[in-house]
C-alpha cells in the first residue's frame, strides 16, 4: 500500500497538469484568433454608455435634475476652485 500510493499520485498529477496545458493551449489558440477577427469587422462600438435610469418610459434620456451625492474623502479639485470646505 505505502508503494501503491505514490504511483497513484504521480499518475493522477502527471494527468493534471497535461489536461492543464491542454485547456490553456486551446486558450491561446482561441484567443489568437478572435483578436484577428474582432480588429478586422465593422464591429461599430458605443463610445458611452447611457444606464437605464436615465431614459424615460419612451426611452429618451431624462431631463429631469439628477441628484448627486459627495464623499467626505472626494479629491475632486472644483471644489477648492468655487472656495467651499469639506465636513
Amino acid at each position: 500500500m505505502t508503494i501503491l500510493f505514490p504511483i497513484i499520485y504521480s499518475a493522477a498529477l502527471t494527468y493534471l497538469v497535461w489536461k492543464a496545458f491542454k485547456v490553456m493551449s486551446n486558450g491561446w489558440g482561441i484567443s489568437g484568433t478572435e483578436k484577428k477577427s474582432f480588429n478586422n469587422s465593422n464591429f461599430n462600438q458605443k463610445k458611452y454608455t447611457i444606464h437605464p435610469e436615465l431614459l424615460d418610459k419612451s426611452g429618451n434620456i431624462t431631463e429631469e435634475e439628477l441628484l448627486t451625492v459627495r464623499f467626505s474623502n472626494d479629491n475632486d479639485s472644483s471644489l477648492e476652485e468655487k472656495g467651499s470646505t469639506t465636513d
